[in-house]
């Protein structure tokens, strides 16, 4: 009966998403839970370290939810309105809440900035104990997320954040202490500005990757010199051009381009064929769009890109 098992895989599949948006809306109501407490724990200690860690935990919360939410949309299938799909919904995602995130990495640096100028008293304890449960918290929405962030950006996001919160409240833990031995409240907009830059950094080095998708950009690991000189190595192909290669989404892969058949008398169809063999054998491409043409029909469109 091999007729069942694409039913029995696509049944799978269904499961999985389901059990990943339950997976991930479990780590926005923990994170969330945390952002109340160390926001009040913040308030009621004068940390300002740990009130930059709870808005980073609410970024985190709410980078989340767009991740669900993305999730949902990107499994619609195609539609007149969307003859793509909507796969790239999570790449939109991604850039959101990378873009939120630099945002927040700016604001942060300035209040850290205005706290050097005009320092506040800091309770030490309090900003140990919060501080401990939250990288408890971090820990725990990591390994939620952990085995998803391998296969999306946006999820990968999320995860990427969770681990530079945990880091963040390890930071945190060490001022506290520092203020407690030493009385060295200094030590709290120091690390805030630690912090700040880090997720700038973070976040400025993800954002290329959701940005390059959305334009269009070639795939990593191929290039279209590449790419045309395997397609000219292919029996019965001429030349190429018009090349263009592009992600729908991350796991995406397409191919457009004109193929100059070698002759007359070679059949279109074939080469088409062995194209797309090699396209998926050696880059893994599966949606090729190919036109041909024969030697004394080569179109004038060339294309930007000399291949």
């Amino acid at each position: 009966m091999p007729h069942n098992h694409p039913h029995h895989a696509d049944h799978h599949g269904h499961d999985h998403d389901r059990m990943g948006d339950r997976q991930l809306i479990t780590a926005v109501v923990i994170n969330v839970g945390l952002t109340v407490i160390q926001v009040v724990g913040g308030i009621l200690s004068g940390s300002l370290a740990l009130i930059a860690d709870a808005l980073h935990n609410f970024s985190d919360a709410a980078s989340l939810v767009i991740a669900v939410g993305a999730r949902r949309i990107a499994r619609r299938p195609a539609d007149p309105s969307m003859t793509f799909g909507y796969a790239r919904a999570e790449i939109v995602a991604a850039l959101i809440n990378f873009t939120t995130l630099i945002l927040l990495g700016l604001y942060l640096g300035y209040e850290a900035i205005l706290r050097l100028l005009d320092p506040q008293p800091v309770a030490g304890w309090t900003v140990v104990i919060i501080a401990g449960f939250a990288l408890a918290v971090d820990a725990a929405t990591a390994m939620l997320t952990y085995r998803m962030a391998r296969d999306s950006m946006n999820i990968r996001a999320a995860f990427l954040h969770n681990l530079a919160d945990a880091l963040s409240s390890i930071g945190v833990i060490i001022a506290g202490a520092l203020i407690l031995l030493y009385d060295f409240t200094l030590i709290d907009p120091i690390l805030t500005l630690v912090i700040a830059g880090y997720v700038l950094w973070h976040g400025g080095v993800e954002i290329r990757g959701a940005v390059h998708i959305l334009m269009n950009g070639t795939p990593e690991g191929m290039t279209p010199g590449e790419v045309a000189a395997a397609v000219r190595g292919v029996p019965g192909v001429a030349d190429i051009h018009h090349l263009h290669l592009w992600r729908l989404s991350e796991r995406s892969v397409s191919l457009e381009a004109h193929v100059v058949l070698a002759g007359e008398a070679v059949d279109p169809g074939e080469v088409k064929r062995r194209i797309r063999a090699t396209m998926a054998e050696r880059f893994g491409v599966h949606h090729v769009t190919l036109e041909t043409e024969r030697p004394g029909e080569v179109c004038d469109d060339r294309g930007a890109v000399a291949v």
